[in-house]
């Protein structure tokens, strides 16, 4: 494992850099980072396991510099009732963690993830069927769960989903990203909480990441709102997709 041959410097040094990138990609698109943090934690040498829990760790606090930074864009009509769901999906999930097969989680986050990235751009390909679509309590409350359910699986928040799943129903991609920065801090406690039980969050990679990511939150959350909207969903239609692909590839 790359972990055991590196000096302790170097290994800090990495994963604040790892922090910072995935900090910054949080802030500036309104994901939770961890399509990006838990890869590179895992190819700096840290089991997978010890990945998600690390990821989960970090999510709520550079959330939280993202959610402050972006605070009055948050839809507060709904973001209780996607938080909700999505704490109920983030816990059940992190009790299926590795019960579901790979690659059937993979094919399922992938055709989501199209789903939703066409929904993104709904209003320009079909703009009669854009406008009938409406988000309501009860649907925000069931969508959220679901998609925290399978991003938990995989350790993650469902933060690379929430911003396009919420442009998709019609909302502003600005205030999309502040209301899922909101939403991924809550989603994320219960189940990081269920990781550290089990002994999978290693704590100097996670002070380390933490540091950076926070710093990094702010800084794109900075970016992002000097960023036109049109910008905004176009890098963040290529990053679910990309990221969508990278997981079918690991899966194979």
């Amino acid at each position: 494992m790359l972990i055991e041959y590196m000096p302790q410097i170097t290994l800090i040094i990495i994963y604040i850099c790892i922090g910072l990138f995935a900090g910054f990609m949080s802030g500036m698109f309104g994901i939770g980072g961890g399509a990006v943090r838990i890869p590179l934690l895992n190819l700096a040498g840290l089991p997978l396991l010890s990945a998600f829990g690390i990821n989960l760790f970090i999510v709520p606090f550079s959330s939280l510099v993202g959610a402050v930074s972006q605070r009055e864009n948050i839809d507060k009509e709904f973001v209780i009732y996607l938080g909700v769901g999505g704490v109920f999906g983030a816990i059940i999930g992190a009790f299926l963690t590795g019960l579901i097969p790979p690659l059937i989680l993979a094919v399922i986050f992938v055709a989501l993830s199209l789903v939703i990235v066409l929904g993104l751009f709904l209003d320009r390909i079909v703009p009669a069927l854009a406008h009938k679509i409406n988000l309501t309590h009860k649907s925000a409350f069931a969508s959220s769960f679901f998609l925290s359910l399978m991003a938990a699986i995989r350790g993650g928040s469902a933060g690379s989903l929430f911003p396009a799943f919420l442009k998709a129903t019609g909302c502003d991609i600005h205030r999309a990203i502040a209301t899922s920065l909101c939403v991924t801090i809550f989603t994320c406690i219960g189940a990081a909480i269920i990781f550290w039980s089990r002994g999978d969050i290693i704590w100097l990679p996670a002070i380390f990441a933490l540091t950076g990511s926070m710093v990094g939150a702010r800084v794109g959350s900075a970016v992002s709102l000097k960023t036109k909207s049109v910008w905004l969903e176009i890098g963040l239609g290529i990053l679910v997709v990309g990221l969508a692909l990278i997981t079918v590839y690991k899966a194979l």
